[in-house]
């Protein structure tokens, strides 16, 4: 279900203006045709609540209809903009109305719900790759295995990936070793905790010292994902003492973990 904004200085329903969205399941709200419609107090863009696209009824004065096509795509618009016209309105449509798709009033429901699908999803689409992680200067790419760090492309194994992946994908949250073994290595997985201390002191190092700390250790806890700004503010974690003591004497668990990859 799609929550639709119908603008209109009509006194009908929505269902009168256009018939075919009595029949559908979506969210209608009814405003007055005026660009103040969507500003909120103190001159702030938004619509509330959010809609996923906006209806522009323009079935009788084309002209102003037009123009004010053209005011709303001047504020920034982040959602479809679509107008509603008869048979005849149509001749007078072009593409300065500067409007994604056009309704007519005689559109039957299959067809307005196919169009609000497409518009909506291809307006989703735009807003980020569903293959990329960004978090700051760091961007994870899912599909082609490759994370870069300001342009620079990582040198991580799969395992090291698919960990910096995960922790990327909840910044904040945090994991202990036993969840972050269970999520990235799987259930089938038999190796000890102390493999998420070597491989996370292996990303560390791949990231460099002014970026090292974008995995954060909580004490007697795991780890987590620390948001850019805060991991260069230059600020460290303390680290855990079982991950002092993988320092001081995990070099054959490193080992044996490296050769299990």
């Amino acid at each position: 279900m799609s929550h639709l904004l119908l603008l209109t200085n009509s006194n009908e329903p929505s269902d009168h203006v256009l018939p075919a969205l009595g029949l559908l399941l979506h969210s209608v709200r009814v405003a007055p045709a005026e660009a103040g419609a969507l500003l909120v107090s103190g001159g702030d863009r938004a619509a509330s609540p959010p809609v996923d696209a906006i209806l522009v009824d323009a079935r009788t004065d084309l002209v102003a209809a037009r123009n004010f096509c053209r005011l709303l795509d001047t504020t920034g618009l982040d959602c479809p903009l679509i107008t509603i016209l008869t048979e005849g309105g149509v001749a007078a449509l072009t593409s300065d109305w500067q409007v994604d798709d056009f309704l007519l009033t005689t559109a039957g429901p299959a067809e307005v719900e196919a169009r609000l699908r497409l518009a909506v999803g291809q307006a989703d689409a735009g807003t980020d790759d569903p293959d990329e992680i960004r978090r700051g200067d760091l961007v994870i790419d899912e599909a082609t295995y490759i994370a870069r760090l300001r342009g620079r492309i990582l040198d991580l194994t799969f395992k090291e990936f698919e960990l910096l992946k995960f922790l990327a994908q909840h910044p904040g949250r945090v994991f202990s070793r036993a969840q972050l073994l269970q999520e990235v290595w799987g259930y089938d997985y038999f190796g000890g905790t102390r493999t998420i201390d070597v491989h996370v002191r292996r990303l560390r190092a791949k990231l460099g010292s002014e970026y090292e700390s974008l995995i954060g250790t909580v004490r007697n806890v795991g780890y987590r994902f620390v948001p850019d700004t805060t991991a260069k503010s230059g600020a460290k974690e303390p680290s855990s003492a079982s991950e002092g003591e993988e320092a001081a004497g995990g070099g054959s668990d490193q080992r044996s973990a490296s050769a299990r990859q």
